[in-house]
């Protein structure tokens, strides 16, 4: 997908490579050892490896169990469909019906309901951010009460949802790390606590 370890680490190879190409233009026919020793020396910080203060360490994604790989394939192949409020597909959907739908696909049943009554609904199979495996639930609120959670996502694994995000735009992938981030279960299978 193109992603770094650091943000910009492309942009920065292009900035030093065309630096290199602007000292080393105006030398051509020069051997390179004897360039390289006018080069000015670049100090580039050091990656920051996983884990290290300032990086949270981020595990490989397990494989989802089967009934979770399910579920989203099914999400990820509403992608581009048009959130409108109250709708579960098949042609739009809002956020609690993309990840029920997902999870009706995938063999699970359970009535509609709201994204707050999801998290009511599943509460005891809570899930630990850092234990987050595809196919879980991942809600957000406006404060620590359950009432005031006002939307969920599907987990797709490497930190990035599939949601139904608000009126005006499509299902899209997403990151999880935004504000009001609430907590997550895991409607099939044992939770993480």
């Amino acid at each position: 997908m193109g992603r770094t370890d650091r943000p910009g680490g492309g942009l920065l190879a292009a900035v030093a490579l065309l630096a290199l190409a602007l000292v080393v233009a105006p030398h051509a026919g020069r051997p390179l050892g004897e360039l390289l020793g006018t080069l000015p020396s670049l100090s580039l910080p050091a990656p920051t490896p996983p884990g290290a203060p300032g990086r949270p360490a981020r595990r490989p994604t397990p494989a989802p169990t089967p009934a979770a790989g399910r579920a989203v394939a099914f999400a990820r192949g509403q992608l581009g469909k048009p959130y409108q409020w109250g709708t579960e597909g098949p042609d739009s959907f809002d956020c609690s019906g993309l990840t029920w739908a997902a999870w009706q696909a995938a063999g699970l049943g359970w009535p509609r309901m709201t994204a707050a009554d999801q998290w009511h609904t599943f509460q005891d199979r809570q899930v630990p951010r850092g234990e987050l495996q595809p196919g879980d639930l991942v809600f957000y609120a406006d404060n620590a009460d359950w009432r005031s959670i006002h939307h969920v996502g599907l987990y797709a694994g490497q930190g990035l949802m599939i949601e139904a995000p608000y009126t005006g735009a499509l299902v899209r992938t997403a990151s999880i790390d935004h504000e009001g981030y609430f907590g997550a279960v895991r409607p099939a299978g044992g939770g993480g606590r």
